[in-house]
C-alpha cells in the first residue's frame, strides 16, 4: 500500500491551495486525488466558457436538486465542477468575498480566529490584485483579479439609476462593506480564467513530493476505529487503497464531502444505516445545513439603447465578438457571469446589505442557453444573500458514484419570501421609477408589473429562479451538536481528518463564495502546518 503524510480528497478550489501549501514543505509526501479530469479542455480557460463547460459531462457532475414544493415543485440543474480547478474551472469568474459582519457572526459562533480581521490576511496572501497593493490587496498571491474587459452603456444607466434612489457608486466591494453598486472584477488574467488550478497547481504539479491523480472516484475514507488512516479510490475500475500517515483532508466540496462522510460512516446513523455501511462516528449534522443563493431573474425590455442580445443571436456580431477577443482579449468572450454587482438593503431596518445584484446585459429564458430574445433587454437579477431556507444532502446507496439527493429547500421560511419579493420590488423601483431610465421606456417583460401581491410575484418568478452555485455549511463549523468540524477544521469525535472547502461555513457569506472558499484554503494551510509541529 502506497503512503503518503496527507491525503487531499478533491482538487477544487480548496483542494489545490492546499497541494500548493503543503507540497511547499519537502518532507511532506501529498497526494490530490481528482475523480474529474484534467482542465485542458480549452472553453475551460476562455472566461465565457461557463457556457460550455456548465451541464457538460466532460466537466460538471451534471447534478439535479429534489423539487422544492415551495418554488413550484421545480427540480434545478445543479452544475458543480469535475476537473482540475473544481467549480472554480466552471463558475463565472466574479470575485466578492463577502462582507466584514459575515465573519464576525462566525466568531461570535465561538470558532476562533474566523472573525474579519482574522481572515482579512489570507484573502490578500492568495490574490494579485490588477490594482494593486494596499490594506485591502494583495499583489503576490496565486488568484489574478482583474477589472471587467467589457463596458456597456445599460449598465452605467443601471448604476445612475441606483445611484438615484440612495445606492451610491463604488469600485471596491472587497473592504468589508459592501453597500453600493458598481463593476464585478473577475478572476482573470490577460483575458483568460485564473482558476484554482491556474494559479495554485499549474506552477507546482512537477514538485517530487506531490502526486496527482486524476479520474480517481473516492470510494471511502479508511478508519480504525476512529482514526482517519487512509482512502480507498477507483481507477481505471479498480479499487486501490493508500495510507495517510497524518491526515486524511476532504475537499470535495458541499456536496461531495458530506457525500464521502456519509458513505464512510459519518453521519446521522439514522440516515446511512439502511445503506449497509458500518458507523464509524455519531455525525448528525453531515449533510445539514445546507445553504446557497436562488436568484430571481426578472426581464426588462428597453428601447433606444443596446444590449447583447441581437448582437450574440447574429453570425456577424458572433464574428466581431471572436475577432475582439482573438486579437484585444477584450469584449464579451471575456465576461464574467455579471458584469455589475450591487448590494442593497430589503429593508431600512437592515445593518447591512442582504440582497446582492447582478446585472447581465443580455435576456434568455433558459439560463446557459444561447437562444437570446430577439429584443434588446437586459436582466437585473436579485439574490437574498441571508437566506435563513436549510436544505440537506443524504445518500442514496453506499456507492459514491450515484449521485446523493440534494434537497435545497429553496424559499421555505416566509422571511426569505419576503426579502424576494421585497428586492424584486426593488428592482422595479430603479427600472421603473428613475428618471434616469425613463429616456429608455422600460417593460417588465418577466414577471410583469400587472403581479403586484408579494406571494405571487414570488411564485411567478420561482418559474426562472436559478442558482448562483453556492451551496454551503454542509459540514459545518462550530461547537453545537449540528457542528461537523472545530474551529481548525478538525472533525468533531474523529482523528486525523479535516475538512476543508466551503461546507465548513456555518453561515453563507453575503456573496459569491469561490474566494471565500480560497481563503478558508489558506487558513487551514497555515493550521495543518502548525498542528503537525505541536
Amino acid at each position: 500500500m502506497e503512503e503518503f503524510d496527507y491525503i487531499i480528497i478533491g482538487a477544487g478550489s480548496a483542494g489545490c491551495v492546499l497541494a500548493n501549501r503543503l507540497s511547499s514543505t519537502y518532507k511532506n509526501k501529498i497526494l490530490l486525488l481528482e475523480a474529474g479530469g484534467k482542465d485542458n479542455y480549452p472553453w475551460i480557460h476562455i472566461p465565457v466558457g461557463y457556457y460550455k463547460t456548465m451541464h457538460n459531462p466532460k466537466t460538471d457532475w451534471c447534478f439535479k436538486t429534489q423539487p422544492d414544493e415551495t418554488m413550484n415543485n421545480r427540480s434545478i440543474n445543479y452544475p458543480r465542477g469535475k476537473t482540475l480547478g473544481g467549480s472554480s474551472s466552471i463558475n463565472g469568474l466574479l470575485y466578492i468575498r463577502g462582507q466584514e459582519q459575515d465573519y464576525d457572526t462566525w466568531r461570535q459562533l465561538g470558532n476562533v480566529g474566523w472573525g474579519w480581521k482574522d481572515i482579512l490576511p489570507y484573502f490578500l496572501k492568495s490574490e494579485n490584485q490588477e490594482r494593486g497593493k494596499n490594506e485591502f490587496h494583495g499583489v503576490d498571491g496565486p488568484i489574478s483579479v482583474e477589472d471587467q474587459r467589457i463596458q456597456l452603456d445599460i449598465l452605467d444607466v443601471f448604476m445612475n439609476a441606483a445611484e438615484e434612489i440612495g445606492i451610491p457608486k463604488v469600485n471596491d466591494f472587497n473592504k468589508g462593506d459592501n453597500f453600493g453598486c458598481g463593476y464585478f472584477q473577475v478572476t482573470e488574467k490577460k483575458g483568460f480564467r485564473c482558476s484554482a488550478a491556474v494559479g495554485y497547481l499549474n506552477p507546482i504539479k512537477n514538485r517530487k513530493n506531490l502526486k496527482i491523480l486524476t479520474k480517481a472516484h473516492v470510494k471511502n475514507i479508511n478508519f480504525e476505529g476512529t482514526r482517519a488512516v487512509g482512502v480507498s479510490y477507483w481507477k481505471d475500475d479498480k479499487l486501490i487503497k493508500v495510507k495517510a500517515n497524518k491526515e486524511v483532508i476532504l475537499s470535495a466540496g458541499s456536496i461531495g464531502s458530506p457525500h464521502i462522510l456519509q458513505v464512510s460512516g459519518v453521519g446521522d446513523p439514522n440516515k446511512i444505516k439502511n445503506y449497509g455501511i458500518n458507523i464509524i462516528h455519531n455525525s448528525p449534522g453531515v449533510g445539514k445545513n445546507l445553504q446557497d443563493h436562488i436568484m430571481m431573474r426578472p426581464v426588462y425590455k428597453v428601447k433606444n439603447i443596446k444590449t447583447l442580445n441581437k448582437k450574440i443571436n447574429s453570425l456577424f456580431g458572433k464574428i466581431l465578438i471572436g475577432a475582439e477577443y482573438l486579437f484585444l482579449r477584450k469584449g464579451p468572450m471575456t465576461m464574467g457571469a455579471s458584469q455589475l454587482c450591487g448590494f442593497a438593503k430589503s429593508d431600512s431596518s437592515r445593518s447591512t446589505p442582504n440582497l446582492q445584484f447582478h446585472i447581465q446585459p443580455i435576456s434568455t429564458d433558459k439560463l446557459g442557453g444561447t437562444n437570446l430574445h430577439n429584443f434588446d433587454a437586459f436582466t437585473p437579477t436579485v439574490a437574498n444573500i441571508r437566506p435563513t431556507s436549510r436544505g440537506e444532502i443524504n445518500i442514496i446507496s453506499a456507492d459514491t458514484r450515484n449521485d446523493p439527493k440534494i434537497k435545497m429547500n429553496y424559499l421555505s421560511t416566509p422571511e426569505d419570501r419576503k426579502v424576494t419579493a421585497d428586492g424584486l420590488k426593488l428592482i422595479r423601483k430603479i427600472v421603473l421609477e428613475t428618471e434616469t431610465f425613463s429616456k429608455y421606456s422600460p417593460e417588465e417583460f418577466r414577471p410583469g408589473i400587472n403581479i403586484q401581491n408579494d406571494e405571487e410575484l414570488v411564485k411567478v418568478a420561482s418559474d426562472y429562479a436559478q442558482t448562483i452555485f453556492h451551496p454551503v455549511g454542509t459540514c459545518k463549523m462550530g461547537k453545537d451538536e449540528n457542528a461537523v468540524v472545530n474551529d481548525r477544521l478538525i472533525a468533531h469525535g474523529l482523528q486525523n481528518l479535516r475538512i476543508v472547502d466551503a461546507s465548513i461555513m456555518p453561515n453563507i457569506t453575503s456573496g459569491n463564495t469561490n474566494a471565500p472558499t480560497i481563503m478558508i484554503a489558506e487558513k487551514a494551510s497555515d493550521m495543518i502546518i502548525e498542528d503537525s509541529k505541536s
